[in-house]
């Protein structure tokens, strides 16, 4: 790795490709944001949606399978001129770099090479002008899924013609008597956020005059619930689990228990059951499901899935292979359960690691800490379904766009 990686700026950073950071994306470039670019380290755009085989995205009227929904939110994002670059890790960042002119969006990213993994449009003719949004408009519009793309409310940047607000545009809002700062300098040029990143193509330093974190929430795994036992094969989380089944079509046992009784454990146990594998039960601490009862019931009724309420994962047995595992009801009580597999899924944390190492402090609404740095989805709310993080992104997008448009940053 060198020492000294080349700088590339654009105008809008988005790290992580999960619905959020597509949907941020998307509503950005279409508005004409400039040169909107977004780094996944994973291998393919969609976070967790893209593996997640079962039903449950989309709406009730057109109901979408998980990699659906992430092939047409990456679609979406490509077709209105983002480009999203996957197998890029960011591995540093200092939160504050040089003075970032404020020049027209899009000018900074012109003739910029997308690199190895880039899904998007190439840099616009110089003739249509520095914001070139024309054309990203006509293919978000005229795009051949355009008529099966998730609805991104205010993809036009929130405005409709003449400056109102656009029917449905998410609004920023702020409580009464919020204080705002600048982040301008004596010069009126704002600081830009410089992170290192590698890919492909080797270690780079991007410069951004925003920059959105859309790094998602991940299952605490087994150690971080502190469930002891021994270390046997067969131990899952949720997430996993489906990349287990879905992306690379392991096995993964003959009898499983799920530890949870969310929308997600359900989740784990159909996808089990598609495997061929026989769910033993499904174990909760709670008194009861975290899902309507109508599926609850669906799945001990008819599919014959008990759920162990009141009841926590004591031990795990087995060497080499996982072999059973030692229930305690809240009464005391302890029982020996057989399996081969447990799957642990819900408790969801974000991965806030970057925003940790910078210091920088979230809120529940998208702006953070440091002016000019953003944040939106799971690792806001961790644990909240596709369309809330989708949601969530297009109203980070709208925030992005007041900041480039020269609006004050919130005080803290």
């Amino acid at each position: 790795m060198t020492a000294n990686p080349p700088v590339r700026s654009v105008d809008v950073l988005v790290v992580g490709a999960g619905p959020a950071g597509l949907a941020a994306a998307a509503r950005l470039a279409a508005a004409g944001a400039g040169r909107v670019e977004v780094v996944e380290r994973e291998e393919r755009p969609g976070g967790a949606a893209r593996y997640c085989a079962q039903g449950g995205f989309g709406t009730w009227t057109r109901p979408l399978t998980g990699p659906v929904y992430a092939r047409l939110l990456t679609e979406a994002a490509a077709s209105a001129g983002a480009v999203v670059r996957t197998g890029v890790t960011v591995l540093d960042w200092a939160h504050t770099g040089p003075p970032h002119p404020e020049v027209p969006a899009g000018a900074a990213g012109e003739g910029a090479a997308a690199g190895p993994g880039a899904v998007g449009a190439a840099a616009a003719d110089p003739a249509d002008g520095p914001w070139a949004a024309g054309a990203a408009r006509e293919g978000a519009a005229g795009g051949p899924a355009s008529a099966d793309v998730p609805r991104l409310p205010g993809a036009d940047g929130g405005r409709a013609a003449g400056g109102a607000a656009a029917p449905g545009a998410p609004r920023v809002t702020e409580p009464a008597g919020t204080a705002r700062t600048s982040a301008a300098g004596a010069s009126g040029h704002r600081s830009a956020p410089v992170l290192t990143v590698v890919g492909p193509g080797g270690p780079e330093a991007l410069t951004a005059r925003a920059v959105v974190l859309a790094t998602g929430a991940r299952e605490r795994p087994r150690a971080a619930r502190l469930v002891p036992g021994t270390r046997p094969a067969g131990v899952y989380t949720g997430g996993e689990l489906q990349q287990a089944v879905n992306l690379f079509g392991q096995p993964v046992g003959t009898r499983a228990v799920v530890v949870g009784a969310e929308y997600v454990s359900y989740a784990a146990a159909a996808t089990l059951r598609a495997a061929g594998v026989a769910v033993a039960a499904l174990v909760t601490e709670a008194d009861h499901a975290q899902v309507p009862p109508v599926r609850a019931q669906s799945a001990r009724l008819g599919r014959r899935i008990p759920l162990l309420t009141r009841t926590t994962i004591d031990e795990l047995l087995g060497h080499g292979r996982l072999s059973g595992v030692r229930l305690r009801h809240r009464d005391g009580r302890t029982a020996v359960l057989s399996c081969d597999t447990i799957v642990f899924t819900g408790d969801f944390v974000a991965e806030n690691e970057l925003a940790r190492t910078a210091g920088i402090r979230l809120a529940a609404n998208p702006y953070t800490s440091h002016p000019g740095v953003f944040a939106a989805g799971g690792l806001l709310h961790p644990g909240r379904r596709a369309a809330a993080a989708t949601s969530a992104g297009v109203t980070a997008a709208g925030a992005v766009l007041h900041w480039l448009a020269g609006a004050a940053w919130p005080a803290a």
